[in-house]
């Protein structure tokens, strides 16, 4: 199926595996592309090394051309987007908006840009500054999220702007891929749908937890870290709804001190980060130190298992997922169902 998508980063599904922290490893991303959709690596979470180090093992994994996310207020930027053009990386996918100076700099050097929105403005921003496409996440999507709902937010991005429009947010299949289209998409991005894969280096227990979720157990919360969080319903997360400002201030400081001693910043660089993401919000010290360390939370439940100690972010789809597939299972399914959904359109209308 070729689209604006596929032929601008040259995979042959016009699909792409979303950069989900602690998730979207060399595993997963080289499983992803190997199918032929575009996976994309999550450098979020990794140091600078050890960012070189997993581009380098997907593409021992994998020939097919594959993405890097990264966060454009990271102070370490620079040296990513560096790696992102020496290692010959196809795809630079942003999790905020990137400077007009950055966009131009990937693009001098031949690699693909397509930043994530969540807002019509945002997408006419980044596409002024030369974007290749753009990645619009509706409030089903899993982790940060808005409050507009994809089937809103889409046709108004598809109209706004002239370059490829990838939708996020609700999909898991082939009728929603072909929804997608008929908006105006040239593709679908999933990120919960691809957590939930055999691919996935996510711990099986979690996985059980993800497929047990109905619809209403996916919820959105500001206790994490100040801003709108969609993920699963927890004992964690009930507490930190329900915790005082004391409480939520010293649960932040511990969970941040681990977080330090784990990635290797300093505690300024990370006080600065949090900082970064409040995004103009009157956010409380204990919500800038949670923003700072949101990773840690993440990693407890992604890498270690612990759901007790972690949080699980989620899409709503997981309610109506029951699967672990692989990724080339997953997406012969979502290109099969889409071909079967066109066919029996046409045959309606003919």
């Amino acid at each position: 199926m070729e689209t604006a998508l596929t032929k601008l980063v040259g995979v042959r599904h016009p699909i792409v595996q979303t950069g989900m922290g602690w998730v979207a490893g060399p595993r997963l991303v080289s499983a992803s592309a190997n199918a032929g959709v575009l996976g994309i690596l999550a450098s979020a979470t990794m140091t600078v090394e050890e960012l070189r180090g997993a581009v380098r093992e997907v593409k021992s994994r994998t020939d097919e051309p594959f993405g890097v996310n990264l966060r454009a207020d990271a102070g370490d930027a620079r040296e990513r987007v560096r790696i992102i053009i020496d290692e010959g990386v196809k795809v630079a996918s942003f999790a905020l908006a990137p400077s007009r100076e950055l966009i131009a700099e990937l693009k001098d050097a031949g690699v693909v840009v397509i930043p994530s929105v969540g807002a019509r403005r945002h997408a006419e921003k980044v596409a002024a500054w030369g974007a290749d496409a753009v990645i619009v996440q509706g409030g089903e999507g899993g982790g940060h999220t808005g409050e507009v709902a994809t089937t809103v937010l889409l046709p108004q991005v598809v109209d706004a702007v002239e370059i490829p429009v990838v939708a996020a947010g609700g999909f898991f299949d082939g009728r929603g891929l072909v929804a997608a289209l008929a908006y105006g998409a040239a593709g679908i991005a999933m990120g919960t749908r691809f957590l939930l894969t055999s691919d996935s280096t996510v711990p099986e227990a979690v996985k059980a937890r993800y497929l047990a979720a109905t619809v209403k157990d996916v919820t959105v919360t500001r206790a994490v870290d100040g801003l709108p969080h969609r993920m699963l319903r927890t004992d964690l997360v009930s507490s930190l709804e329900g915790a005082s400002r004391t409480r939520s201030f010293t649960q932040a400081l511990r969970r941040a001190a681990g977080f330090r001693k784990l990635s290797g910043l300093t505690w300024t660089a990370m006080i600065r980060d949090g900082l970064a993401m409040k995004h103009g919000k009157n956010l409380s010290w204990s919500q800038v130190l949670l923003a700072a360390n949101t990773p840690m939370l993440l990693r407890a439940s992604m890498v270690e298992g612990r759901t007790d100690l972690g949080v699980m972010a989620s899409g709503q789809v997981a309610g109506v997922i029951d699967d672990l597939p692989s990724c080339a299972e997953l997406v012969e399914r979502v290109m099969a169902d889409a071909e079967r959904v066109l066919q029996e359109l046409a045959a309606a209308n003919g």
